[in-house]
C-alpha cells in the first residue's frame, strides 16, 4: 500500500526537487537542514552497524551448529 501511495515521488523532476529544497531552507534555515542531514547519516550508519552485528551473530550460530 505504501509504495503505491508514494508513486508520485518518481514523477518529480530535478527542478521541482530544487524548488522543494529551496523552500525548506527558507522555512527552516540552512543549519537545521545540515543538522538533519548529519543526524540522518548517523542513523543510517547505526542501522548498518546493527545489521552487521546481527548478521555476524547469525553466522557464528550457524558455524557453532556445524561443529556439533
Amino acid at each position: 500500500m505504501l509504495p503505491s501511495m508514494l508513486n508520485f515521488i518518481k514523477n518529480i523532476s530535478p527542478i521541482e526537487w530544487g524548488i522543494i529544497i529551496f523552500i525548506l531552507v527558507l522555512l527552516f534555515g540552512g543549519k537545521f537542514i545540515a543538522n538533519l542531514g548529519k543526524r540522518s547519516g548517523e542513523t543510517v550508519r547505526e542501522i548498518k552497524k546493527v545489521k552487521d552485528e546481527f548478521h555476524n551473530a547469525v553466522n557464528s550460530e550457524d558455524e557453532s551448529d556445524k561443529d556439533k
